[in-house]
């Protein structure tokens, strides 16, 4: 005798695809971009916001470059 439906079993393979999915997703999260930013760049950023002066810029750079 059968007691379950044989077409139930595709709902099943559905939900744990479904959840795998949504497990992905969230580890990932694609929509959430890795924001990493040089520093020199963000040197560069704040000196364009008015942030840091010229001269701190310049010292700052050259500690910058020194270091790599």
């Amino acid at each position: 005798m059968h007691y379950f439906n044989e077409h139930w079993g595709g709902m099943h393979a559905f939900w744990w695809v479904f959840w795998i999915v949504v497990l992905v997703l969230v580890y990932l999260r694609p929509w959430e971009q890795k924001r990493t930013e040089d520093p020199l760049q963000l040197l560069k950023r704040r000196l364009a916001k008015g942030e840091i002066s010229r001269k701190e810029y310049e010292e700052i750079k050259k500690t910058l470059l020194k270091d790599q």
